[in-house]
């Protein structure tokens, strides 16, 4: 009797930056690695913000993590005994990312990916929202807004720059609810003591 091969799957963890979203890949990574399944856990290589072999969230939980260059990379490096594969800050990620995580549940795997599906500017930030969209499971995460409290959807820059990609945390960025958020603003002046 042949046996069947494992039926791999796509979970999606999106949202805005300090949503938790790394902190939800971390938990999940985590039990199953309590539970014996053989786990890989990827980052991008240039995410170095606060280790480099290691998922790392704002709130300072974390996880052993291979830091690699690109999607072409990452799929080399999953073991053939890994079950399940998680992959930190997906939208750092090539488009190949796409075809990547479609091979490796095709194989069996099952993929956790967390990432931001909008770029500072409230434009879909890919490879999220293609990968969301042949997920079996996609989880939208809200953080709280810096402004109001409000439920924060979008990320905002709050120093100058047109880089698609500046690496930082609340240095450079902030949450922001609908309300709150705008495009335009560029550079947010900084509350004192004596604002606050």
């Amino acid at each position: 009797m042949q046996r069947r091969a494992e039926q791999g799957w796509v979970e999606v963890i999106a949202g805005p930056m300090f949503s938790g979203k790394s902190e939800e890949l971390i938990r999940r990574v985590t039990r199953y690695g309590i539970a014996r399944i053989p786990v890989q856990t990827f980052k991008p290589a240039i995410d170095t913000r606060y280790s480099a072999t290691e998922v790392v969230s704002h709130s300072n939980l974390s996880a052993a993590a291979t830091a690699v260059a690109d999607s072409a990379e990452l799929l080399r490096s999953v073991e053939d005994r890994t079950v399940v594969v998680g992959i930190d800050e997906g939208q750092f990620f090539d488009e190949g990312l796409v075809e990547v995580v479609e091979l490796l549940a095709g194989a069996g795997k099952q993929l956790i990916i967390a990432g931001l599906d909008l770029d500072y500017l409230g434009r879909p930030f890919e490879p999220i929202p293609a990968l969301m969209l042949r997920a079996e499971y996609v989880m939208k995460t809200l953080a709280v807004c810096h402004r109001c409290g409000g439920p924060g959807l979008f990320t905002q820059r709050v120093i100058a720059g047109d880089d698609l990609v500046v690496l930082g945390a609340t240095d450079a960025y902030e949450a922001r609810c609908r309300r709150c958020y705008d495009p335009t603003e560029i550079e947010q002046p900084k509350l004192t003591a004596v604002d606050q």
